[in-house]
């Protein structure tokens, strides 16, 4: 059972990072058109316009978005506090619990995927944002990124550290939700392209399973305070 796990993680971590990668040949290459602001060239644009054309902007769920952005980084930072405290307690970083450890590389990945695809152009928003002059980076969501990331690893997290079955429920249950509701919303707000959120959410779940694999074959035990 345990080789089988593995092998199904590792498959999910391959075809995930692939299916991005075809993502982004497809959107540089395929149906390039100029229908983004400024007459910016957008990938996939016939899907990627009547979507866009179909939800329209709605700026209320780009706000709602954002406020379940600023949770997420709120989770990472306690996060970062525990694994703080155990470093300070335990005296070494050895003795600090290897899924927080590789947490942090996870989120640091997390942020170098950010910028990586702020400064490598994919496609531009569909719109020109209320604060900005000019057309922005838009692929992959980098919010639905966030998100997806932030609250599919503390899923995994709460299985290891919550005891009591019901409050693990729950937790599970509005970390599944808030992660629905940022994908639907970044759509339907209107300042993502469809083709946006499709790779924001692979990118996540390439993410999410590496890190699964990597806290299922480095167990440790985790030492009394």
């Amino acid at each position: 059972m345990k080789k089988r796990g593995r092998a199904g993680r590792l498959a999910n971590t391959v075809i995930g990072g692939a299916l991005f990668g075809l993502l982004i040949y497809l959107v540089k290459n395929v149906d390039v058109a100029e229908i983004g602001p400024k007459g910016t060239s957008i990938g996939l644009s016939t899907v990627n316009e009547l979507v866009h054309n179909y939800t329209g902007v709605n700026m209320l769920w780009y706000n709602i978005t954002y406020m379940l952005g600023a949770a997420a980084l709120l989770i990472a930072f306690c996060f970062a506090v525990f694994g703080l405290m155990q470093l300070i307690t335990r005296r070494s970083l050895l003795k600090v619990d290897r899924e927080i450890i590789a947490l942090g590389f996870l989120y640091a990945v997390t942020v170098g995927l950010y910028v990586f695809f702020e400064k490598y152009v994919i496609n531009y928003r569909p719109i020109i944002m209320p604060d900005a002059t000019a057309p922005e980076s838009s692929f992959p969501s980098s919010h639905t990124m966030l998100i997806c990331v932030v609250m599919g690893s503390t899923v995994m997290l709460i299985g290891r550290y919550v005891k009591n079955g019901f409050l693990r429920w729950l937790l599970i249950c509005l970390c599944t939700l808030v992660c629905v509701v940022t994908v639907i919303g970044r759509l339907i707000c209107g300042v993502h392209w469809f083709t946006d959120i499709v790779g924001g959410v692979l990118i996540s779940l390439t993410l999410l399973s590496l890190y699964s694999e990597i806290i299922h074959r480095y167990p440790k035990p985790r030492e009394k305070e």
